[in-house]
């Protein structure tokens, strides 16, 4: 049974979540503050939690940032602002969604439900060797969630790992944004197109630390992104 925790200082907020996501046969545990939220996860395994960004301690934003510090366990942010440069910090701090109030507790537990299937570790392959088989490239643990790049280890956010491994898997195929967003489980209308840019543009500067000579993602103009192999480069 995944275990959800509530982040959120209003409790007919709270109760409804924790009606529904119980209905939905998850079990909960409620906390209106951060700081005890922080001290629970370290003590009490976590599947999800679902956070607040208005809390009276501390901001969602800054708790999810103390939180990525020491767990890669998915968040999903409510908010009562909707401006897309709330959406994409959240996204860039780590977030796996950002729901703006009101919402219906039903679509939060769809998306809960949504996130911890992608989650789920592929059981087919626990590595993935890219096409053109040369090791040296890219190697992929699916069931550890790490990617080493010429032999190195990335140091990746989920959000990164998901949209790394999505187009890796698929070489030379283009994604376009809504595409990408799909596939690591963020609804394309959410309004978080453009922060694909960002992350393909953190995920670039992390490859060229390891190998500056080399680009395999590339960007389609007027497309989106592929990945491309060496021996798939265009000239």
């Amino acid at each position: 049974m995944p275990h959800i925790l509530i982040l959120e200082d209003e409790p007919s907020i709270a109760e409804s979540l924790v009606f529904v996501l119980q209905a939905e046969s998850f079990s909960t545990h409620w906390e209106s503050l951060a700081s005890n939220a922080l001290a629970y996860i370290k003590t009490q395994p976590v599947d999800l939690i679902i956070m607040d960004v208005g809390l009276p301690d501390m901001t969602g934003f800054e708790a999810c940032k103390q939180l990525r510090k020491f767990s890669e366990v998915p968040v999903i942010f409510l908010t009562a602002r909707g401006d897309e440069l709330d959406r994409v910090i959240g996204l860039e701090i780590g977030a796996d969604d950002y729901v703006v109030k009101p919402f219906s507790p039903r679509e939060i537990a769809a998306r809960v439900k949504a996130i911890l299937k992608r989650m789920r570790p592929v059981t087919a392959t626990n590595e993935l060797m890219p096409a053109n088989n040369k090791p040296q490239e890219f190697l992929i643990n699916t069931e550890h969630k790490t990617i080493h790049y010429f032999q190195q280890l990335l140091q990746l956010t989920r959000f990164e790992f998901c949209l790394l491994q999505t187009l890796l898997e698929q070489p030379g195929r283009v994604f376009s944004r809504d595409q990408l967003l799909a596939a690591v489980g963020v609804a394309a209308d959410a309004g978080y197109e453009r922060s694909i840019d960002g992350h393909i543009k953190t995920l670039r500067a992390k490859l060229r630390v390891i190998n500056a000579e080399k680009d395999p993602i590339k960007t389609q103009r007027g497309f989106g992104y592929s990945y491309q192999p060496e021996a798939h480069q265009c000239r």
